[in-house]
Order: C-alpha cells, then structure tokens, then sequence
C-alpha cells in the first residue's frame, strides 16, 4: 500500500501492537483512546489516511495529530489528549482555599442557624461574602462551582461521618481485663468449674435495658387470612402505658439469665438483682461480675451491699463506651428480636409478665455466648 502523507512509518513492538489491538475493540475504554488505538494500528500496518479515514469514520485532522504525536513522543502519548489550559484561571487557589476554610467550619459558627451546610447554603454563602472576602470572582459562583471545589480537596460538609472517641484513659488495659476473664470462662466446659481453684468461681455479665415500652392496642389484631392476607393487621394507632427496665445478668458458664423487670433502675433494684444472683450459687463460690460503672453499679448502698457480702463477689469492669464488651448485650439482643419485637400489651403489668416469660423460655434453653476474638488484646 502506498502512504502519501510524507510521515515516517510507525514501528510497534509486539507488546505494543497487542495492547493497541486490545485497547482497539475494548467496549469499557474511552471512546476516543479506542479510536486512535485503530488509527495507530492501521498506520503501522501500511494503510493509507484515506483509508484509515474510510474504515473508521474519523476526521483527518484527527489521524494527524493521533499519528504525528505518536512519531514525535511514542504510543502512548498518541492515545491521550495533551493538557492544556489557554486561559490563567479566574478562580484562584487562595479563592479555592477560602471556600474550602468556610466550609470546614460549622453553619452556626458564621451566624447561621443550621448546623452542617448544604451545597446550596454554601455556594449562597460564598457569593453573598466573596466580595468583602477579597474574592470579587466568586460572587458569581453557583452549585456546581462550590461542588469541584469541594470535590476538588476531597470534602463533603453535608455529610456525618461518626466515630466512638476513647475518653476512657484506660480503655486498652480494661478491654484486655474484660477478655482475659473470657478466655478463662472459654477454658472450661459448659457449667464447669475448676477443681483445682481453692473457691470455684462464676462468672456473670450485668447489665441493664432501661425503656422498654408498654405500648397498648387501639384495635384488635386482624389475623392472616390464606390466599388474601398474608400478614397479621395491626392498626396504626397506638397507646403508651408506660416503660421499664430490664436488669439482667447472665451466667457465661451455663447461659441461665437472671432478671429484674423493675419500673426504674436505681441502686435498690440493683441490689435485688446482685441478691439474686447471691441466692443462685454455693455459699463458698466466688461471684464475678462483668458490668460497667453506672452509678447504680458502685453507690454507697450498692457498695455497702457488698461489704455484708465479703470476699463473694469481684466486679470487672467494661471501659467507658465499651458496651460491645459486654456478653449480656446478646441476651438484650435476643430478647429484642424474640418476645420483645412487636410486642403489645394492656397494661406494664403485663409487660412485666411477658418479659418474665421470655425469659423463662430462654432458660428453659440456655444459649451459652462465648467471645472468640480474643486478637483483641494484643497492645
């Protein structure tokens, strides 16, 4: 085939000519990197401008440049568009840096009622004091303009991204307490204790459910009817008797929970619950509790409770926003998704039953909860 355009001809190794042959009948790469993918492969091959421009239905000028930046610079600068900006931008990199300053600040810290921006508050914002700003460009900028900005440096101001802040100082000696008493409960088998221990010792995770809701029926439940209703009816409308409080403990040996369904939390119901687990286990076992310090947890009475008791039990406690590391969390967990989901009753004193039914269910099959990330603890 003859050239007649005057240009070199194109070499390409066979690295090169297999990548453009890929990239040429790629359906995923851009267009245009597809395109001149041919128009190279074809120069290379001896074909005329003429004809690359009749096989591939683009323009000469096109084929040119594709061509000419691949003689001059190689491949793949052939394959790519060369940056260039023919105007200095209007919006400057300190304008840019303004925009980005305001936006790190909260609404309510520049007069504003609102606490995160919105993108049309803020490009409102940012036209409305660009002038006494210095930034007289940026009176006229709209949404999309504050949006590369933001997107630009990476920023979403609209948006909430949360974290647990540690403010326990001593939050990783805790957690590794809490997960050496686990790895000691997950030596021994279901309900055993250790012979070898001058006194056995039980371990039980405490913890309370505070606002569990009495809500009460407007109208009867209409139950599910074969071929035309297939789910039970419940009206929208609902009545609020009231709350209460579950304190619960569970045995991490056996998985038996005990429970207090009281109308509040306070240091007496605390201390019926601790009496309880008292009642539940040989006279000379050691009791240990896994709670965290709710001031029901460590009050004067609940202290002095103890001191009657000496010697019976040793607290071990979660750090602050540990929670997670409290087995009895399960319990609280199947609890919400068994009995007490979608639960209506007439009365708290219904409630009340209910719950101590359930959790009489759940004894009557204890589920023994076990922590197995124990990598946790490593400093």
């Amino acid at each position: 085939m003859g050239r007649k355009s005057g240009r070199a001809a194109l070499v390409l190794s066979e690295e090169q000519r297999a990548m453009l042959s890929e990239l040429a009948g790629s359906r995923t790469a851009p267009v245009r990197e597809a395109e001149r993918a041919g128009v190279l492969l074809r120069y290379a091959q001896g074909a005329s401008i003429s004809e690359i421009q009749r096989q591939l239905g683009v323009s000469r000028p096109m084929i040119y440049k594709c061509i000419d930046k691949a003689l001059a610079a190689g491949v793949q600068v052939g394959l790519k568009d060369a940056y260039h900006r023919p105007f200095a931008p209007e919006i400057t990199e300190e304008a840019k840096a303004w925009v980005v300053s305001v936006a790190c600040a909260k609404p309510k810290e520049v007069g504003l009622a609102a606490e995160l921006w919105s993108i049309s508050a803020l490009a409102s914002y940012v036209a409305a004091h660009a002038e006494e700003a210095g930034f007289p460009r940026l009176a006229a900028a709209g949404k999309s303009t504050v949006w590369r900005i933001l997107n630009e440096h990476q920023l979403k101001p609209h948006k909430i991204s949360y974290y647990l802040e540690k403010r326990d100082p001593h939050f990783d000696r805790k957690m590794h307490e809490v997960l050496m008493v686990y790895r000691d409960v997950s030596l021994y088998t279901e309900g055993a204790v250790h012979d070898g221990r001058p006194n056995p010792i039980y371990t039980v995770s405490v913890d309370e459910k505070p606002g569990v809701q009495a809500i009460g029926l407007t109208a009867p439940d209409l139950p599910p009817v074969p071929g035309k209703a297939p789910a039970v009816g419940r009206d929208y409308e609902y009545v609020r008797h009231g709350t209460v409080s579950i304190l619960a403990g569970i045995d991490l040996h056996s998985g038996h929970v005990f429970a207090q369904i009281e109308d509040r939390h306070r240091s007496r119901e605390f201390i019926a619950l601790l009496k309880s687990i008292d009642a539940y286990y040989p006279p000379a076992a050691i009791i240990r509790i896994v709670l965290d310090n709710h001031s029901s947890h460590i009050s004067r009475e609940t202290m002095a409770y103890l001191a009657s008791r000496p010697g019976r039990f040793e607290y071990v406690h979660t750090p602050k926003h540990g929670s997670w590391l409290n087995l009895i969390e399960c319990a609280f967990s199947k609890m919400a998704r068994t009995f007490l989901r979608h639960i209506r009753v007439a009365s708290v004193d219904e409630l009340k039953a209910r719950i101590a039914m359930g959790i009489d269910e759940m004894n009557a099959t204890p589920v023994v909860f076990r922590w197995k990330k124990f990598d946790l603890e490593v400093a």
